[in-house]
C-alpha cells in the first residue's frame, strides 16, 4: 500500500474513530483481529460438543423430528456399558492398536535407524517408503482389497511362496481369524513412513559428540545403542505413539473399505459400530453417549500418556 493510499485511508477515517483506535494498546488490537477466528472454533467445536451431551440424555432419533423427546436420564450409558457387543467392539479396537502401534514403532524405528546411516541412495529410499502414507485410505482399502483376492490377489501368491500353500486355500479379508490381522498389515505399511520420520527426527537430533565421548570411554556399539540412543529418542518414539494411538482410535475409512466391520463383527472397530448406532439404526441419543464415551476415553489416557511423556523429557 502506497503512502498516497494511506493518507487518503486516514483522511476519509471520522476523528473519532481515529481517535479511539489510537488509544488502543497493542493487546487490544491484536484480540480484534483473532476474536472472529476464537469465536469460528468455538463455534465449530464447542457447540456440537455441548449439544452432544445434552442429546446424550435423551432418546431422541434423527429421523424422527417430530417425535416427542423425552429425558432418559442415564439410561444410553448403562445400556452401553452393560452391553456385551460393545465390550467385544472394544476388545476389536484394542487388538488393532496395541499390534498396529507395535508393528509400526518397531519397523519405523528401523528404518529411521538404517536410514540414518547415510549410505548412498539414503534420499532416494526414504521418498520411496513415506509414499504410503501420502495416499488416502480409501485408496490404500481398495488397493490392498485386490492384493488380498484369494484367486487374483499377489498377496496369497507371496505367502504360498514361503509357506508352500495353495493360494486359494485361505482368504485373509474372509476369514475370522485372519481378517483382524489383514488389517492390522494394511495399516502398519500404511503409516510406518510416519513413524520413521518422527524417530529419524530423533535420532538426528542427537549431538555426535556424545558418541565421540562414548568411544574414547571405549563404550561398545552396543552399549552406545542402549543408553544414548534409545533414551534420547524415546520421547520422539511416545510421541509417535501417542499420534498413532489416537488416529488408530477413530479408525474408520480404511476398515470399512476393507471388511465393513466383518466377518460378522470380528473386525468391527468402536469407531464403525458409533456409525451404525447413529446413521443406521439412528439411535442419536444412544449415538451421543457412546461417541461421548470414546471422547472421555481418549482424552483421558491421552492426558496419563502426556503426562508419562513430560517426566520422559524432563529426565
Amino acid at each position: 500500500m502506497s503512502d498516497r493510499t494511506i493518507d487518503r485511508v486516514a483522511q476519509a477515517t471520522p476523528t473519532r474513530v481515529a481517535r479511539k483506535i489510537r488509544g488502543l494498546s497493542d493487546r487490544a488490537i491484536a484480540w480484534i483481529f483473532i476474536s472472529p477466528t476464537i469465536f469460528l472454533l468455538l463455534a465449530i467445536n464447542i457447540f456440537p460438543l455441548i449439544w452432544t451431551i445434552q442429546l446424550s440424555f435423551t432418546n431422541y432419533k434423527a429421523n424422527r423430528i417430530g417425535r416427542e423427546v423425552k429425558d432418559v436420564g442415564f439410561r444410553n450409558y448403562e445400556r452401553i456399558l452393560t452391553d456385551s457387543d460393545t465390550w467385544l467392539n472394544m476388545q476389536a479396537t484394542a487388538h488393532f492398536l496395541f499390534w498396529t502401534i507395535f508393528f509400526q514403532v518397531l519397523i519405523g524405528f528401523t528404518l529411521a535407524w538404517l536410514i540414518n546411516k547415510k549410505f548412498k541412495g539414503n534420499d532416494l529410499w526414504t521418498t520411496i517408503i513415506v509414499l504410503p502414507m501420502m495416499l488416502s485410505p480409501a485408496v490404500v482399502g481398495n488397493f490392498w482389497k485386490f492384493l488380498y483376492q484369494p484367486q487374483i490377489g499377489l498377496f496369497n501368491y507371496i505367502v504360498s511362496w514361503f509357506t508352500g500353500k495353495d493360494p486359494s486355500s485361505f482368504e485373509m479379508l474372509g476369514s475370522v481369524t485372519l481378517a483382524p490381522w489383514a488389517i492390522v498389515i494394511v495399516d502398519t505399511w500404511m503409516w510406518t513412513p510416519f513413524v520413521m520420520l518422527i524417530c529419524l527426527a530423533g535420532l538426528r537430533s542427537i549431538p555426535d559428540y556424545i558418541y565421540e565421548a562414548a568411544e574414547i570411554d571405549r563404550a561398545s556399539k552396543l552399549r552406545q545403542f542402549f543408553t544414548i540412543t534409545i533414551p534420547m529418542v524415546l520421547p520422539f518414539l511416545m510421541l509417535a505413539v501417542l499420534f498413532r494411538g489416537i488416529e488408530n482410535f477413530k479408525m474408520f475409512d480404511l476398515v470399512v473399505q476393507l471388511t465393513g466391520g466383518g466377518p460378522g463383527s470380528v473386525t468391527e472397530l468402536t469407531s464403525i459400530n458409533l456409525k451404525r448406532e447413529a446413521f443406521e439404526k439412528w439411535r442419536t441419543g444412544y449415538a451421543s453417549a457412546y461417541a461421548i464415551i470414546l471422547f472421555v476415553t481418549v482424552f483421558g489416557l491421552a492426558s496419563i500418556y502426556v503426562k508419562a511423556l513430560n517426566k520422559v523429557k524432563q529426565r
